[in-house]
């Protein structure tokens, strides 16, 4: 499949529907939880093992590769998941909302990693690689857009319904079922957008290769060259962000007195639904065009600096904790547009890796051990922070980007990967 199909069309809103239920169940309900009175021990170790399934992800990936199309299991997964946060969000008032809500999630996370695992072949298969690194800045941007609309507009109306309601519990409720219901809108539009005409339709996956079974398509990945420093790499590049997305919420919402900045719900949402979407747009798109422009080897070191220099910023916020929220605005600009700008070399790597035969199911174990990456460090983020408060954590986050940062070095790929050919 490698027709047009009007990318410009599906490529966005197929990206915001594997975002929009990871941010909710990753991060949202981080600041449900803390909202609802959960730990931050609690709330670290918890929410990290949500990660889960996007971590063992490849052990059902080669099936999704392997029968019916990948339109059909993304379809019917994204109609999985919104119902899945409707349960949720009738769960919240009952006494044992927790491990109730806990369970739902852990469910929906089992559909979102295989609608990630169908979503991401589907576009692997539907466009050309130039096409391929021209449209994974407008890719990464709307999945980022789609997790700051959930810390954005999810989170603003949360804290609305807060002050509405003045019952922290029924504002949840309702704002869970909305959520459940913005991902319904999703799932319909997704059907009458994507193409059908599609390879993959023509030509069904069931027998891409008759030589191919579970065996095969998953350990031929770990064949390919430099796979022990590659994967070192894909675990240790997000071990400091892993760390800084689980306790950065509760650092702006708790009070200065326990050394976080005291914000209300309802402003951490607005800090990240304006101004922070625009920076993230801008960098997500600047970052896809310069690799398109120039190749992965030109951009891999500054964009890694670009991503995790922000940091520096919040250990200023944790340490002269400044009373003009200006310059909590101002770390979080900074933040987003690096993040675009660099999580951009990343996911053109990835795509590296998972290049040749059976690449939907290589992208998904390579994306797995990004999850895995992130889930280990994030569980152990809350007791972390306890131990050596806001200031000093930042701090830690910040030395923990070196090792992924030294292990770049030594990655061997082709300097013009992603180089945009022809038009």
């Amino acid at each position: 499949m490698k027709e047009d199909h009007k990318p410009w069309l599906w490529i966005p809103m197929l990206n915001f529907a594997s975002g929009f239920p990871y941010v909710i169940i990753i991060s949202v309900s981080v600041i449900m939880y803390k909202n609802l009175g959960i730990s931050n021990e609690d709330i670290g170790i918890y929410t990290s093992l949500l990660y889960l399934p996007w971590v063992i992800k490849p052990l059902w990936s080669p099936f999704i590769e392997l029968y019916s199309t990948k339109r059909k299991w993304f379809l019917t997964m994204q109609l999985f998941i919104s119902i899945a946060f409707l349960i949720v969000g009738l769960s919240l008032p009952l006494n044992n909302f927790f491990i109730i809500s806990l369970s739902i999630f852990w469910v929906a996370a089992f559909a979102s990693a295989s609608n990630d695992v169908a979503s991401d072949g589907f576009y692997l298969l539907a466009l050309s690689k130039d096409q391929q690194s021209f449209f994974l800045g407008i890719r990464s941007t709307f999945y980022r857009i789609s997790m700051l609309t959930g810390q954005g507009l999810i989170v603003i109306l949360g804290g609305y319904l807060e002050q509405l309601y003045a019952d922290k519990t029924k504002a949840w409720s309702y704002t869970m079922i909305s959520v459940g219901s913005i991902m319904t809108l999703i799932t319909i539009f997704n059907y009458y957008a994507t193409p059908k005409s599609n390879q993959e339709e023509l030509t069904p996956s069931i027998a891409p290769n008759k030589n191919q079974n579970f065996l095969t398509v998953f350990g031929t990945f770990f064949m390919k060259k430099q796979i022990g420093i590659v994967l070192a790499f894909i675990l240790l590049f997000r071990l400091g962000e892993s760390q800084l997305l689980k306790m950065l919420t509760p650092f702006l919402i708790d009070d200065k007195k326990v050394g976080g900045m005291g914000l209300a719900t309802e402003d951490v949402g607005i800090i990240y639904g304006t101004f922070g979407i625009l920076a993230l747009v801008i960098g997500g798109v600047l970052g896809g065009i310069a690799i398109s422009k120039h190749g992965l080897g030109k951009w891999m070191l500054p964009m890694i600096l670009m991503m995790h220099l922000p940091i520096l910023g919040f250990i200023l916020l944790s340490h002269f904790h400044p009373q003009s929220v200006i310059f909590i605005y101002l770390a979080v600009i900074v933040e987003q547009f690096g993040y675009g700008f660099g999580f951009a070399a990343f996911m053109m790597f990835l795509i590296y890796v998972a290049d040749g035969e059976s690449k939907t199911s290589h992208y998904a174990i390579a994306t797995g051990f990004m999850a895995l990456g992130m889930m280990i460090p994030g569980m152990l983020s809350g007791y972390i922070q306890e131990y050596l408060g806001y200031g000093n954590f930042f701090i830690w986050v910040f030395i923990a980007t070196i090792p992924g940062l030294l292990l770049s070095r030594f990655l061997i790929f082709p300097p013009d990967f992603g180089k945009k050919t022809g038009i």
